[in-house]
């Protein structure tokens, strides 16, 4: 996992691009079947907003490719 780009909507802010190297600081090395889990977060100044980005892959071929995460939703309830 070589990067990620997300695009943050809020309702009260409008709209954030975060961009970088890896997840948490790390670029981990999946095999075909692995998991990789992390926990993050975005602080949102109105009741509602949403996501939504991809993330930049390598194959051990050296092909980059890119995963999609599609829109979903967020509130504070």
């Amino acid at each position: 996992m070589l990067r990620r780009r997300w695009t943050i909507t809020d309702d009260a802010e409008g709209i954030t691009e975060i961009e970088g190297d890896g997840v948490i600081g790390e670029q981990p090395v999946l095999a075909p079947g692995d998991v990789h889990e992390y926990e993050s977060f975005c602080v949102l100044r109105g009741p509602s907003g949403a996501m939504e980005g991809e993330y930049t892959f390598r194959t051990a071929a050296g092909e980059a490719f890119r995963v999609r995460i599609p829109r979903f939703e967020l509130r504070d309830e």
